[in-house]
């Protein structure tokens, strides 16, 4: 048995499929413990895979994705159950006294003050999507840390608190789509299907204060412009999204908590689309339409992700030869075999890929391009999918919480009982 960390990549050559899975989990969670803010708690936007950073920015959606990666190293004995109930106290507290508007957080905020930090101007005010994000994990948590001591029905009471302040509502127009962001000169950016924000629809329909409609749902995200598909690629038959599927955090960032074994709509079946999601993905990279170097079936997987030149939604129909490691490895669920091909090669590219918290956020094969950062977002899809596809701990987690069994009921939404 290999060792359960390790920053030499070549030590991981031998070690069995789970080690290998212990192994990636833990040092990519440990972005988010070891290289959290030291002040809040919450996790940091981006950092330098040597541990260095270059500003105070916090991630709200990316902790959420923390938030469920902490309850993995608790079940897994990685950290001391105690610890992480602090950890998460601690980040309430900071987020009690953080800007907000109408409960709903913004996109980025100042680690040091807590205040809202816009990267440009159409990012502004509160952003629900990422709220949703955050509300997922923390709803986990609290189904988790489900002790009768006083720290844990603290952090019970905080989360509950929190979830219950949060204004879905006011991110529609009359009961109409939900809108990405608030101002108080108004509503910006139509929230659309398909995309990852399918979560957002569902804890807002949850809320047990300030609900949406199921019509914001069935008239508003079902009848975006980019919806329905029903194509197929590469021989595979693809049910919702755009063109090619688009980059597979579609398929991860609802899917971490919302579990998608037997979930259907009168839309789709959501285990179905996002299967196909992914087998197209791949087959694309296999196939390689663009020709470029290093893809094929244990090299592949595209996704939104640091790129040589930019920040891009990597996808079959926007691909610029940036392999992204969370587009594989969140994949495991739909596509293990793939994806542990995926995870075996990515370690062949030795500390250029692999370092202190797990892969580094992207690479170019064709150019020797290595990104030398992590970003939350694709940080915590590794540790949660690889989790569900072992053990599906998240998945029972959100899907027990009381308010997103009604909401789904709400929006119209049926599952088979898994085992």
């Amino acid at each position: 048995m290999k060792p359960t960390t390790s920053h030499n990549p070549t030590a991981a050559a031998g070690a069995t499929d789970e080690a290998l899975l212990d192994l990636v989990q833990r040092q990519s969670f440990g972005y988010f413990w070891d290289f959290a803010h030291p002040e809040s708690g919450m996790a940091r936007d981006r950092g330098r895979a040597d541990g260095t950073v270059e500003n105070d920015m916090l991630a709200v959606g990316g902790t959420g994705f923390g938030i469920m990666a902490m309850i993995v190293a608790v079940e897994r004995g990685w950290i001391a159950r105690e610890d992480a109930v602090a950890r998460l106290i601690k980040m309430l507290d900071y987020l009690g006294k953080a800007d907000s508007y109408n409960g709903v957080f913004p996109h980025f905020l100042d680690g040091a003050t807590g205040k809202e930090m816009p990267l440009w101007a159409e990012n502004a005010g509160s952003d629900i999507v990422e709220t949703s994000f955050l509300a997922a994990g923390f709803l986990c948590a609290r189904q988790y840390f489900n002790h009768g001591n006083a720290s844990e029905s603290q952090l019970r009471a905080s989360i509950t608190s929190l979830w219950e302040a949060i204004d879905w509502d006011c991110h529609t127009k009359d009961g109409s789509a939900l809108y990405w962001h608030w101002t108080p000169d108004g509503l910006r950016h139509k929230i659309e299907g398909w995309n990852e924000c399918l979560i957002t629809y569902v804890v807002a329909a949850s809320s047990p204060t300030h609900p949406i409609g199921a019509s914001s749902y069935h008239e508003g995200w079902a009848k975006g412009p980019v919806f329905k598909n029903g194509n197929d690629y590469y021989g595979i038959r693809l049910p919702l999204g755009p063109e090619l599927g688009g980059p597979l955090f579609f398929t991860h960032y609802s899917f971490l908590g919302l579990d998608p074994r037997g979930l259907k709509d009168r839309h789709a079946d959501y285990w179905q689309q996002n299967l196909n999601h992914c087998l197209i993905n791949y087959e694309h990279c296999v196939r390689n339409p663009c020709g470029h170097k290093g893809y094929g079936p244990d090299c592949w997987g595209l996704t939104a992700s640091e790129g040589d030149k930019c920040y891009v939604a990597h996808a079959p129909n926007d691909d610029r030869g940036v392999i992204t490691p969370t587009a594989a490895l969140a994949s495991f669920p739909y596509t293990p075999v793939q994806s542990m091909a995926a995870l075996r090669c990515f370690f062949n590219h030795g500390d250029k890929l692999w370092g202190k918290y797990g892969f580094v956020d992207a690479f170019n094969p064709t150019t020797g391009w290595y990104s030398n950062e992590h970003l939350a977002i694709d940080q915590g899809p590794i540790v949660v999918m690889i989790e569900n596809y072992r053990s599906g701990l998240l998945w029972r987690l959100f899907m027990s919480c009381p308010e997103v069994g009604r909401g789904l009921g709400l929006l119209g939404f049926e599952q088979q009982a898994q085992v």
